[in-house]
């Protein structure tokens, strides 16, 4: 088929997985089958993000989330060993692979090389990537962090670094992260919406999981304190979405029955309700 055809198969496949009527490991399945054949970039750029972002971090079970990490691991390693693999096919296998990676020793090998062996050459959203990931496993240090960072003295790097500190799995990294952003009022929307990012780590439920209902009540204030844009970063980036359980529903469905929520924060908590809900349905059904 064409390209075409094949993205509309791609998207019902995916369709069919968040209506629970495709098993989310059987979507891995068929992008180890199929994707290594795919010519496409925009559907394996589609695919992975799916499979990575969704799949894996929010339907599937977390005890089936070792496999589907080591799956995306070994279709972007056949990527990479294809001779032919262009510059963006390359470069897509490789961010999945960084942010799919259980072990730090490939990624700091990278990092110290400032190049992944055939390319692509690490630039500076590619080090931060990676960094963030040494800190979700634990493989990065504060200093570590504050050396890349004066390196990259840019927005980007400090947008980096502020995830990264925040992803570290430390209770005190975690406190601090959480003082920054719903104590301090000083972030910019930038550096919140990153430190929200590194805060939710699927790798560190249990470190983060007390943080649920604190959320909750402070996230409404915030809204009202911040405006309208900050409510959005903190009702999407900042929302506990790796924390797929009954609790997390229960408190967001509290939170809705709430009179003092911003209009801007009422529409993301909203959004993420349903999506918990679907994520809880896919589970249940498989």
């Amino acid at each position: 088929p064409d390209p075409l055809a094949r993205a509309v198969a791609w998207n019902a496949a995916r369709d069919l997985v968040r209506d629970a009527e495709l098993p989310p490991a059987d979507y891995l399945d068929l992008a180890a089958r199929h994707l290594p054949h795919e010519s496409d970039l925009a559907i394996v750029q589609g695919v992975l993000t799916f499979a990575r972002a969704q799949v894996t971090d929010r339907y599937l079970e977390p005890g089936g989330r070792s496999e589907a990490l080591a799956a995306l691991t070994g279709i972007c390693r056949g990527f990479l060993a294809q001779p032919d693999a262009g510059a963006g096919l390359r470069l897509t296998a490789v961010r999945t692979l960084i942010d799919s990676a259980t072990t730090p020793d490939e990624l700091r090998d990278w990092l110290a090389a400032g190049t992944v062996p055939g390319g692509p050459v690490l630039d500076p959203e590619l080090r931060w990537r990676a960094l963030l990931r040494l800190s979700v496993l634990g493989a990065a240090t504060p200093a570590k962090i504050d050396a890349e960072l004066a390196s990259d003295p840019s927005a980007t790097g400090e947008e980096g670094a502020a995830r990264c500190r925040a992803a570290l799995p430390d209770p005190a990294a975690k406190q601090a992260a959480w003082e920054q952003l719903y104590a301090n009022d000083e972030l910019s929307n930038y550096l919140f919406a990153a430190t929200a990012q590194g805060f939710w780590r699927p790798e560190q439920r249990d470190l983060v999981r007390a943080y649920v209902p604190r959320y909750f009540e402070a996230v409404v204030p915030l809204a009202e304190r911040r405006g309208p844009a900050i409510a959005a970063q903190a009702g999407s980036h900042g929302f506990p979405s790796v924390l797929v359980e009954e609790d997390t529903l229960r408190h967001c469905a509290a939170a809705l029955e709430r009179d003092d929520l911003t209009p801007a924060l009422r529409r993301k908590l909203a959004d993420q309700q349903d999506d918990l809900r679907r994520a809880l349905e896919v589970r249940a059904a498989h």
